[in-house]
C-alpha cells in the first residue's frame, strides 16, 4: 500500500501559514530532504489554498533554480481536496477530489504506484492526520518565532494524537528536520 507524507515548513511556535514570510534560510540539507520526495513519490495531494497559488506559478516556471521541481509537479497526477472549487482545469494533470475525501484518499493510497506527498496545504495535513489517513509527517523546525496572526499547524483545541519520532536531524542553518508518524 502507498503512504501518504507530509513536509511542512513549520516555526517554533507552530506556524505553518505563509513560511515565505519567516523561513530565513535554505540549506542543502533541507534541499536533499525535499528533493527525497521527488524520488519517493509520484502523486500529490494539495489543498485548495495552496493549489490556487501553485496553479498560478509553478506551470510557469521553465528554468531556472526552481525548473526540476517545476517539471516534476507539473507532469505529476494532482488530486485537489476542496468544497468550494468547481474545477482545477487551469492546471494540467490535476483531478478535483468531489465527494468524500477520506474515501479518494483511501482510494489512491491502495492504487498502483510510488508515495503521495501532500503538498503545502497545512490544513489538509491536520485533517488528513486526524482521521489516520497520513502515514509520515515531516517538520523542518525553524528556529524562528513566526505568529503574527498566522495560522499555526495545529489549533489550540486540536485533540490529542500520539505521534512517534522516525527520525531528527539538525541543518547547518539551525533547522531541525523530524519526521513523525503517527500511533494508532
Amino acid at each position: 500500500m502507498r503512504k501518504v507524507v507530509s513536509g511542512l515548513f513549520v516555526s517554533l511556535d507552530g506556524v505553518a501559514q505563509s513560511p515565505d514570510h519567516w523561513q530565513f534560510a535554505f540549506d542543502e540539507e533541507m534541499g536533499a530532504a525535499l528533493a527525497g520526495t521527488l524520488e519517493t513519490c509520484d502523486t500529490i495531494l494539495l489543498g485548495r489554498v495552496t493549489f490556487t497559488e501553485w496553479a498560478g506559478y509553478w506551470p510557469t516556471v521553465a528554468n531556472g533554480e526552481d525548473a526540476g521541481f517545476a517539471q516534476w509537479i507539473n507532469k505529476s497526477p494532482k488530486h485537489v481536496v476542496s468544497s468550494t472549487l468547481d474545477s482545477v482545469d487551469d492546471w494540467s494533470n490535476s483531478t478535483l477530489i468531489k465527494g468524500d475525501p477520506a474515501a479518494a484518499v483511501k482510494e489512491l493510497k491502495a492504487g498502483e504506484g510510488k508515495d503521495i506527498t501532500v503538498a503545502g496545504s497545512p490544513t489538509l495535513v491536520r485533517s488528513l492526520l486526524e482521521q489516520d489517513l497520513l502515514d509520515e509527517l515531516v517538520l523542518l523546525i525553524h528556529p524562528v518565532v513566526a505568529s503574527e496572526g498566522r495560522k499555526k499547524l495545529f489549533a489550540n483545541d486540536a485533540q490529542l494524537k500520539k505521534l512517534e519520532l522516525v527520525s531528527a536531524q539538525p541543518t547547518s542553518s539551525g533547522v531541525i528536520i523530524a519526521a513523525y508518524r503517527s500511533v494508532c
